[in-house]
Order: C-alpha cells, then structure tokens, then sequence
C-alpha cells in the first residue's frame, strides 16, 4: 500500500515539475516543510535527472527547493509561534505536554537551536516536522532562518546531484531512503513510547 502512494505522489511531482518547472519545484519543497507528506526524496531527485536531460539548471534547482523549504518552514514556525499558549492550554493534557515541558524545550532551543534546525533538515521525516517546535519554543526568527536555509541547501543539492549523477534510474533512490524512513519512524515510535511512559511514572510519583 506504501508503494501505491509514493508511485501515486511520484505522479503528481513528476506533472507539477514538468509543468512549472522552478517554481513547481519551490512549491512542492514549501508544502514538505509545511509538515505535509510531499517527500523531497522524488522532488529534488527528479528535478536532478531533469537536469540529466538538459531541462533544467543544477543551481536553479538547488537555490528554487532551499526557498520552497524556507518558505514552508517559515509558515510552520508561525503555527507553532501563535498557536503556543493555545496548544498547552487546551491540548497540552492530551499530547501531556505540560508548562514544565515547554520551559525546557525553550531553554533547549535558546541553547542548541542552530544546531538542532540545521542537522534536522538534513534528515528525512524529521525535517519535515523540526519548524513547529522552534516556533513553539520561539526561538530567534532570524537564526532560524538562517539555519534552516542552509540545512535546505545542503539538502537539495544532495538530493538533485544524486538525481543527476543517477540519470535515467533517479527513481532508485527512493527504495534506499524508504529503508532509511522506516528506521527513523521506529526510533521516533520508542520516542513517543518513552515520552509517555515518562508522564505517567511523573504523575504516579506525585500521587504517591
């Protein structure tokens, strides 16, 4: 069923790049950093072996997908930013994030956030989802931006050069990272198993 809907979602990169070229590339990047499942893993590899074929311009490629991420991440940040109070006020009981859990998360983004923006946007799922807690944490807007541009960079000239260097079998390259997907989602399923089990021993110590 997973393969129907990269082949289905290949689909539809493949028509909207064929048919608006740059600007259908920085659309596609900005919807993948708005936390949507449009993966950048078909998006930039196909516009590589475009490339290949001599319709596109490997820089163009390149600087048009760091903006479309900057541009997605950007509306990310600002959902995370305003909707702060709202989210542990209303559903922090739900998602047991509490105050105390937002107090570190801001210390840690103060502290690490470059780091944290930068390296994420070279990983695949999460980087897709690291905008909504900097901007939960409001972390410095510019840094941000800074940072995840040239983590976006880095990340589309990786993607687009390996599309190139691939040719004709650029679409090969999602087997590898379907692999690599699956042990990121398993590592963030243990995360979420540890962050739960971690609330409710908090909550049965202070009941006790």
């Amino acid at each position: 069923m997973i393969t129907n809907i990269l082949v289905w979602l290949s689909s539809i990169i493949k028509y909207i790049i064929l048919s608006a070229g740059y600007p259908g590339i920085t659309f596609l990047m900005a919807l993948e950093s708005a936390c949507l499942p449009v993966p950048s893993e078909i998006i930039m590899p196909f516009a590589g072996f475009l490339v290949w074929e001599g319709k596109l311009i490997f820089w163009k490629v390149i600087v048009w997908g760091a903006v479309g991420n900057l541009i997605g991440s950007v509306a990310a940040y600002a959902v995370g930013y305003w909707g702060r109070r709202e989210l542990v006020a209303r559903y922090g009981k739900y998602i047991l994030i509490s105050a105390h859990d937002l107090a570190w998360a801001d210390r840690w983004f103060q502290k690490y956030g470059q780091f944290t923006v930068f390296f994420s946007r070279l990983m695949p799922i999460i980087r897709t989802f690291i905008s909504l807690p900097a901007g939960i944490s409001r972390m410095n807007f510019k840094k941000f931006c800074f940072y995840t541009f040239l983590g976006s960079v880095l990340w589309s000239c990786f993607l687009a050069w390996a599309g190139l260097i691939l040719g004709e079998n650029w679409d090969e390259l999602g087997v590898y990272f379907h692999r690599f997907d699956l042990i990121i989602a398993i590592a963030f399923v243990g995360l979420i198993v540890w962050w739960i089990s971690r609330h409710i021993s908090n909550r049965k110590k202070n009941y006790e």
